[in-house]
């Protein structure tokens, strides 16, 4: 069955004014109207407007970005479904803050309250996976060390694009998932530049897998797959705002190639007649390929600085995140998949309890072998010699003695066994189990306020759309009493009409302005990098002999 398409849900989110921007006296240039889900820019004499499906203010709570922005989309994970939430802006822009103060934290929390309000007969599996994207290399973040011998590939698969060899840990709690996440931001490449002091240098994913075994009114199991990719996206910087050099310099460029990369991809679908979609043209836009236009429900939170020294910066955020409403998925439920690891746990499980009781049987038949054994030898023992008695007392004590041995492996691999069963059966969570009636209370209280806070978005969105068609009714509707009221009416949409052109052309200048200074500074930025390769070639030629060049494979 053909799934139904829908468009990637893009909010936008301003950050208040920081303390830098407050003692250089900047003016505030964007305001977010929550109500009607729109940002205005002023931009010179001219006032920009974007709508979006969200629109967030500096006062907006961390509670309700989550629950407008995310919840539904956890909430479909849950379903087994594939859900993605990636935040994107300039650097120093908020996004982190969003994310790991807003969306994570929160996304604990509602997949295990979701697990201890659902039904005893169903049995979950969670699964986190923690990584990062650092000039162009993969690195595992819950490993120790970041050392080149840590770099994973991507390969693909029919499920999709995946990580090879990329470390999975078993949850069963939101703290034991926080600590995972808590261990990998050890791991994660940050660095000071002049716009921010902890500057992530790197693309982070934190990805959660959610399997759900279930059974229906027939007894028979199914098994949804949901997976959720948590994407922080490094900030897209220029040079000559963050001082960057050398390292930093070479961070920044790899960190700007892969999100011109990652809006060549969202231009392309948006486009419609592009015969080819550049997933390829770097890592991040690979792993997020069935995020974008492909078998996943997205959401894009776009964040940016509201101060008029960034004007330049949150336009072109602004206009990124307006093309990006334009994509279309296609998401369907991932139900009884062939790899599902929560199968393979339940048929190990199953396979535990057969030799189990396969090897306690086996036992107590021979332990009532030895004693039927031994009571006959007693009954012949008075008519037996006692040579041949002293014999067949040996022989049997031998045997004990043999048996004894097995009987002592075979409870050395029963204890094993059980082990391994515990161990395996602790893995997995049942639905329902893992709370107190108190917290049972707590998570069903924030999933009644995650539903109301859905409601009220979703009359904020019909009141909108009810406002728009309302408003081209009554352009449909128009009457006229006269030729005077007609051409004064024709003239005000025509004035009205020839506005949106002249704002399409500013916009087609700015964009081309944009386009130019883009240009400019990447050019910037590799005749830097070509100074300093240059640089370290003349110290390696001066200071180190040819023949240890040659040695070590060094060629200039």
């Amino acid at each position: 069955m053909m799934s139904k398409s829908e468009s990637i849900k893009v909010a936008f989110r301003l950050r208040p004014l920081n303390s830098v921007e407050k003692q250089a006296g900047r003016k505030v240039c964007c305001i977010a109207n929550e109500d009607e889900g729109v940002i205005e820019m002023q931009n010179g004499d001219s006032c920009k407007r974007f709508t979006f499906d969200a629109v967030f203010s500096a006062s907006s709570s961390q509670r309700r970005i989550y629950d407008v922005c995310a919840a539904p989309v956890v909430q479909s994970v849950l379903e087994g479904f594939n859900g993605t939430v990636f935040a994107y802006g300039q650097t120093g822009a908020g996004k982190t803050h969003t994310m790991e103060g807003s969306i994570i934290p929160n996304t604990f929390e509602h997949i295990f309250d979701h697990i201890a309000l659902n039904s005893a007969k169903d049995r979950y599996l969670v699964c986190a996976s923690f990584f990062e994207i650092y000039n162009e290399e993969i690195r595992d973040l819950l490993v120790v060390g970041k050392s080149k011998q840590n770099s994973l590939e991507l390969r693909e698969s029919d499920a999709g694009v995946y990580v090879q060899g990329l470390t999975s840990k078993v949850v069963k709690s939101a703290s034991e998932i926080d600590a995972v996440l808590q261990n990998g931001k050890k791991n994660r490449s940050v660095g000071s530049t002049l716009m921010n002091s902890q500057s992530s240098r790197s693309h982070s994913i934190f990805s959660i897998v959610v399997e759900c075994c279930s059974t229906d009114q027939h007894n028979n199991e199914h098994i949804r797959v949901g997976k959720l990719n948590l994407v922080d996206l490094a900030g897209s910087e220029r040079q000559s705002k963050t001082g960057a050099t050398g390292e930093r310099l070479k961070e920044a460029t790899k960190i700007n190639l892969s999100l011109s990369a990652l809006g060549n991809v969202i231009s392309a679908l948006v486009d419609g007649k592009a015969q080819h979609i550049p997933y390829r043209d770097s890592k991040l836009t690979r792993i997020l390929q069935d995020s974008l236009g492909g078998n996943t429900k997205t959401v894009m939170l776009a964040n940016a600085g509201p101060a008029d020294c960034n004007a330049d910066e949150s336009l072109s955020t602004l206009r990124y995140a307006n093309r990006a409403k334009n994509i279309k998925n296609r998401p369907v439920i991932n139900e009884d998949p062939k790899d599902a690891l929560l199968r393979g746990y339940q048929e190990e499980i199953a396979r535990l309890k057969e030799r189990l009781a396969q090897i306690t049987s086996s036992h107590e038949a021979d332990v009532s072998k030895l004693a039927v054994e031994e009571l006959s030898i007693n009954a012949r023992e008075g008519k037996k010699s006692s040579a041949r008695r002293n014999d067949e007392r040996a022989s049997l004590q031998e045997k004990l003695e043999d048996e004894q041995k097995a009987r002592m492996n075979t409870e050395k691999e029963r204890l094993e066994l059980q082990q391994n069963l515990v161990e395996m059966e602790a893995k997995l969570i049942i639905g329902g189990e893992i709370a107190s009636i108190a917290a049972k209370q707590e998570a069903a209280l924030r999933k009644a306020n995650q539903e109301l806070v859905a409601k009220r978005q979703s009359e904020l969105l019909l009141k909108r759309r009810m406002n728009e068609q309302e408003e081209e009714k009554l352009n449909l509707e128009e009457r006229y009493n006269d030729v005077a009221t007609e051409v004064a009416s024709k003239t005000k949409k025509l004035k009205k009409i020839f506005t949106k052109y002249q704002q399409a052309k500013s916009d087609i200048k700015d964009m081309e302005k944009e386009a130019l200074a883009e240009k400019t500074e990447l050019l910037a930025s590799i005749r830097e990098l070509n100074k300093q390769l240059k640089l370290k070639e003349f110290v390696i030629s001066s200071f180190i002999p040819p023949q240890v060049r040659l040695f070590h494979g060094i060629t200039l």
